[in-house]
C-alpha cells in the first residue's frame, strides 16, 4: 500500500529536502549507498571481488536539467573507469548507467545521451569491461532500447535492463534474447499507470517468470535481478532445463540487501553480481529501495524510532 506513496515522494523536491535534512537519514542511507566518492567506494569493490562476487557500479544521478550536467555525469563515469583499471577485474566490475543522467530527457536528448554513453562504453571496452543501460520509467523505454541497439553494433556486450511489470516487456525479451546479448530482468521500481503496467504484485511475479523463461531459452546471457527466494529457485530450475552452465547466466542483487544470500549463491558456484551505487545524489535511488521491499521500509522506520 505504501509503495506508490513512497515512489511519488521520490519525485518530490519538498520530501527530498525533508528526508535529506533528517539527522537519522544518513546512517540508514549508508546501508544502501557504498560511498560518496570513487576513492571511498573502491575498497568496497575490492572486498566484493575478494569474496568471489562481481559488481556493477552506478554513479548516482538522474533527472538533470542542462547539457553541462550530462557532461558532468559522463566524466564521473570516466573517472570511475580510471579507478577500476588498476584493479584488473575486467568484466567482473562493470557499470550501470541511467541515460537520464546523460541528458536523455533534454531537447535533443536521445542523440545527446547516445554521444555521452558511447564515450563511456569506449573507455570501458579499453579496460576489458562492459556497460549495462538501466531502464527507467516507461516513457524512456523506446529511446533506451534504440540506444542499446546502436551501441551493440560496435560493442555487442552492452547490456540492457527490462522490467517485468510493463506489459510490453515479454515482447522486448523475445527481441533481446539473441546471441551475445546481456539482459537484466527486474520487476520494476517506478510508479507506472495501469494502462502500461501490472499493478498487482502477483501479476508482476507471473510476468517475471514468463520473461525469465524466454531469456533462459534464448541465446543471450540472462541477468536475474531479484532478491525473491522463490524466483531465485525458479531461475535455477529454468537454467537446468535450458542446459545452461553456471557461467551462462548470473544473479544480481543490490548492495546492502540479503548479503548472506549473495555469498551463499557464490559459494555454490553461481555467478553473483552486486549492484553498487555511490555518489551524493542518492535521494531518488534510496526512496525506490524503500518502496520496493517492505523490509527496507521497516528498517528505515525502526531507525527513525530508535534515533528520534
Amino acid at each position: 500500500m505504501l509503495g506508490p506513496v513512497i515512489l511519488a515522494a521520490s519525485r518530490s523536491d519538498t520530501m527530498r529536502r525533508v528526508v535529506s535534512a533528517a539527522p537519522v537519514t544518513r546512517p540508514v542511507v549508508n546501508r544502501f549507498i557504498a560511498g560518496e566518492t570513487v576513492d571511498g567506494t573502491t575498497p568496497v569493490i575490492q572486498d566484493m571481488a575478494d569474496s568471489g562476487l562481481e559488481v556493477t557500479m552506478d554513479v548516482l544521478g538522474e533527472d538533470i536539467t542542462d547539457p553541462a550536467e550530462a557532461l558532468h555525469a559522463r566524466d564521473a563515469y570516466l573517472k570511475l573507469i580510471e579507478a577500476l583499471a588498476p584493479l584488473g577485474l575486467g568484466a567482473r566490475a562493470e557499470m550501470s548507467v541511467k541515460l537520464s543522467s546523460f541528458g536523455q530527457a533534454l531537447r535533443g536528448g536521445h542523440d545527446l545521451a547516445l554521444r555521452n554513453i558511447t564515450t563511456v562504453v569506449e573507455a570501458a571496452t579499453e579496460i576489458g569491461t562492459t556497460v549495462t543501460l538501466d531502464m527507467e520509467d516507461h516513457t524512456t523505454v523506446d529511446s533506451t532500447l534504440a540506444i542499446h541497439s546502436t551501441l551493440r553494433e560496435r560493442f555487442p556486450e552492452t547490456g540492457a535492463v527490462v522490467q517485468s511489470y510493463l506489459f510490453r516487456t515479454e515482447d522486448d525479451c523475445r527481441a533481446l534474447a539473441a546471441a551475445g546479448s546481456r539482459v537484466r530482468l527486474v520487476k520494476g521500481a517506478y510508479k507506472e499507470p495501469a494502462r502500461v503496467a501490472h499493478q498487482d504484485k502477483g501479476e508482476v511475479d507471473k510476468a517475471y517468470v514468463r520473461c525469465l523463461k524466454t531469456l533462459m531459452a534464448g541465446e543471450g546471457h540472462p541477468m536475474i535481478g531479484t532478491h525473491d527466494p522463490r524466483l531465485i529457485a525458479i531461475a535455477q530450475e529454468l537454467a537446468i532445463r535450458a542446459g545452461r552452465t553456471p557461467d551462462a547466466y548470473e544473479f544480481q542483487m543490490l548492495y546492502g540487501i540479503r548479503e548472506a544470500e549473495q555469498r551463499r549463491l557464490a559459494a555454490e558456484g553461481h555467478r553473483v553480481r552486486v549492484y553498487i551505487a555511490y555518489g551524493t545524489d542518492w535521494y531518488g535511488y534510496f526512496m525506490r529501495r524503500l518502496a520496493e521491499r517492505p523490509a527496507n521500509l521497516a528498517f528505515f522506520l525502526r531507525s527513525l524510532a530508535t534515533r528520534g
